[in-house]
């Protein structure tokens, strides 16, 4: 056999190797209490300010919005930061879980996606100082976002409490409307990451100082919703404020630790937002945070932030740096994303029956 023989079927060995559909993590099932994603792919929590003013249901939008990527073979969709009170929302036209009225509309939503085979979370959220809705606005310390920001008022203790209740209640209608996961979100500069960053929280009492005071209301949160709620528990986190003085991934390696201890399951890792600062955006930016916060701590993490294609997700997944996958502009540009990473990685993936002759 010539020698250009015996490369030919080298490379015919070597292009069989990279067809092998099991060696493609983003399309493998993610397991976890009970819960089982048929691939990687998570919706990242994205709000889209489309409901009522003041009302806070699921609109015919949501309804669109939602199942168009659970038919697209999203594995996870995840829906938008939903308020657990109405002074909590970042706008009015936010969505709420703070009312037993919201049951119906989110579980409609729910049921729905289940169809196309996606399981389902909610992201339960407190906008805190950066809430735009009239009224009064809370945060840990009376200081405001930005020149531009209205000053919130400092909560109180007795404030404190009534919050952390909000998220239980939240944790039970959430339940209620049939979501798989639930993610408490404590990334962004919303109330949570504000008691938890140095840079917001200038507290003197037990809710601020120490990192272990900053971070008693997170503690609270998960222990008041893990009293309602034994799914899977996610938290996202912002991993870096990107400013001296704040929080950096180091600092959410030991937050990450005393999740775990308390029972959460993932971080879903992002960053910033906490302060104004300039940011150095490029794909998969935010990738290394969730990798040493995975590896450090030692529990699942998802990634975030300019994740694009299938070939940059299975990277992220074949070399251990993260867990699942959270797309968020490249599923608002492409709903049916998974189909387009699974050709980017030459897999072939199912896809809703009624789409099969084109799929």
């Amino acid at each position: 056999m010539t020698r250009m023989g015996r490369i030919g079927i080298i490379e015919a060995k070597t292009y069989g190797r990279r067809k092998n559909l099991s060696n493609r993590k983003l399309f493998t099932p993610w397991s976890l209490k009970g819960v089982t994603l048929k691939n990687r792919i998570v919706m990242s929590p994205m709000c889209m300010y489309s409901s009522h003013e003041k009302d806070g249901k699921v609109q015919p939008f949501h309804m669109t919005h939602y199942i168009s990527r659970a038919v697209g073979q999203v594995g996870l969709i995840m829906v938008e930061a939903t308020a657990v009170t109405p002074q909590g929302r970042i706008s009015d036209q936010d969505l709420g879980i703070w009312d037993d009225a919201h049951i119906d509309g989110l579980a409609a939503l729910t049921s729905q996606i289940k169809t196309y085979g996606s399981k389902t979370a909610i992201q339960l959220a407190h906008a805190g100082r950066k809430a735009e809705v009239e009224g009064t606005i809370y945060g840990p310390s009376a200081i405001p976002f930005d020149e531009n920001s209205r000053t919130p008022v400092e909560m109180t203790k007795e404030d404190i409490k009534e919050t952390v209740q909000a998220f239980k209640k939240g944790a039970e209608r959430a339940k209620a409307a049939g979501f798989d996961i639930i993610e408490i979100h404590g990334a962004h500069g919303y109330l949570i990451n504000e008691f938890l960053s140095p840079l917001s929280n200038k507290r003197e009492d037990e809710y601020g100082g120490s990192p272990e005071n900053r971070y008693r209301l997170l503690r609270e949160v998960i222990d008041a919703v893990k009293e309602v709620w034994a799914g899977p528990l996610f938290v996202r986190v912002s991993a870096s404020d990107y400013k001296t003085k704040g929080l950096d991934v180091a600092d959410y390696v030991g937050f990450a630790k005393w999740m775990k201890e308390q029972g959460v399951d993932l971080i879903d890792v992002s960053s910033g937002a906490v302060v104004p600062a300039d940011i150095n955006v490029f794909p998969g930016y935010q990738v290394g945070f969730a990798d040493t916060i995975r590896a450090q701590a030692e529990i699942q993490t998802g990634a975030v932030g300019l994740i694009t294609s299938g070939l940059q997700a299975e990277e992220i997944l074949q070399n251990g740096r993260a867990d699942l996958i959270f797309v968020a502009r490249e599923l608002l540009r492409d709903p049916y994303w998974p189909k387009t990473a699974a050709k980017q990685l030459n897999t072939k993936i199912e896809g809703p029956v009624q789409y099969d002759r084109a799929w």
